[in-house]
């Protein structure tokens, strides 16, 4: 898997990258690397051996056989139960078709594309922020590996300068007033969301997340029409034979042998068989599609309840105080009764929702005393940079009274 993931990796914009957690990783990484295994492994089926094999008449050539075993598995066969008889040529309607064996591997390609093209969203719009999140999430844990404390001081503080630029820049873009056709244009589009509004970067990930959760939910009941048969409630049919005690195998899901009807044209007259096929490629297809079926709906669950914390954290104010003021606790750096009435204006106009999504993303990448470090660090540069413009936490105090 690691290898599989190594040559997805091997792609400029699939390379390992940390901006993101660990239900994103379940989609785009593990599943996608499923999706690719599987894919090889049943193109190696079909052009290694026989895919399908069909039980001709006797009195059949070699030339024969192999004409009917090519016709049946390019014009689809059909599952007919035994005890059910073989319908006549003009009772189509009876024919349960079964159209996927040879698309198998596009299938599960197109899968494995529909898994991955939400984190690219992510990381093609994470670009345009201004701030390289995976970079700084990539310091942080070269801070916790550096074993010098100037090596540990020059990491926190390239850390803190490059969220500082952002988090700036976020303040120099919502003061700016052009007239152009661009910024007129953002101001009508992004009324609730956007730089200046400092929730840019939580937006595109809430959404590339619901993107996440439609996609495997999607899938789900997509692969009604591709396969031919109710695959959103597969595994729990197949948890119900089996504690019946039933054979879960014997179902026209995934059959092992079906029927199969052609025509040979011989002087003038067209003689119809109907043949009985076997398809081996099944016995793979029934054991990759049950595993996948409850493995995406463990994706699909872990992903609700990852983007169903990230809204929480997003829609409630009071959380993105109480988890800064906790870090800042940590290192005393609220000792004095303004710092943490001032911690109200860090929070609110110069972390905001993109400072401290960053923050809790480096978190879940590293460690507690990492994230504290970065806090604090940026908590200092935020005073520093008050006192510079004669701005001082007392007066910010006063401001927040008023």
């Amino acid at each position: 898997m690691d290898k599989i993931s190594g040559v997805i990796g091997s792609v400029s914009v699939a390379k390992g990258r940390s901006d993101d957690d660990f239900s994103d990783r379940l989609s785009y990484r593990f599943t996608t690397s499923f999706l690719i295994v599987f894919a090889i492994l049943v193109t190696t089926k079909q052009f290694v051996g026989d895919p399908i094999q069909c039980w001709v008449p006797a009195h059949f050539t070699m030339n024969h056989e192999e004409y009917t075993n090519d016709y049946c598995w390019i014009r689809n066969t059909y599952y007919l139960p035994y005890d059910e008889y073989v319908p006549k040529e003009h009772e189509r309607e009876k024919r349960q078709m079964i159209p996927y064996y040879q698309w198998m591997p596009l299938i599960l390609l197109v899968q494995a594309l529909n898994f991955y093209l939400p984190i690219l969203q992510w990381r093609t719009f994470n670009k345009r922020s201004g701030v390289d999140v995976n970079n700084i999430v990539e310091a942080g844990k070269k801070f916790i590996d550096a074993e010098h404390v100037d090596k540990r001081n020059s990491t926190l503080e390239y850390m803190a300068h490059q969220m500082d630029r952002y988090l700036s820049s976020q303040n120099i873009y919502k003061t700016e007033c052009t007239l152009s056709l661009k910024h007129l244009f953002t101001r009508i589009c992004c009324k609730i969301c956007g730089r200046n509004y400092g929730n840019y970067l939580v937006t595109l990930y809430i959404s590339t997340k619901i993107l996440v959760l439609i996609n495997v939910i999607g899938q789900l009941f997509l692969l009604d029409t591709f396969l031919g048969i109710d695959f959103h409630i597969y595994g729990l049919q197949v948890l119900a034979s089996a504690l019946r005690g039933e054979d879960w195998t014997i179902s026209p899901r995934f059959p092992r042998t079906t029927m199969c009807d052609f025509k040979v044209r011989r002087l003038g007259n067209v003689q119809r068989y109907t043949v009985q096929c076997v398809l081996p490629i099944n016995l793979f297809n029934e054991k990759i599609y049950l595993f996948l079926w409850f493995w995406m709906v463990f994706v699909a669950l872990m992903t609700s309840i990852s983007l169903a914390t990230w809204i929480l954290r997003v829609g409630f104010r009071i959380d993105r105080h109480r988890y800064i003021k906790k870090h800042l606790k940590l290192m005393n750096k609220l000792s004095k009764d303004w710092d943490k009435r001032f911690a109200i204006n860090f929070v609110d106009d110069y972390l905001r929702q993109d400072g401290v999504f960053v923050m809790r993303l480096v978190g879940h990448n590293t460690n507690a005393l990492t994230v504290t470090e970065f806090v604090c660090c940026l908590w200092d540069h935020y005073k520093a940079k008050c006192l510079t413009q004669d701005t001082s936490p007392e007066k910010k105090v006063l401001e927040v009274d008023v």
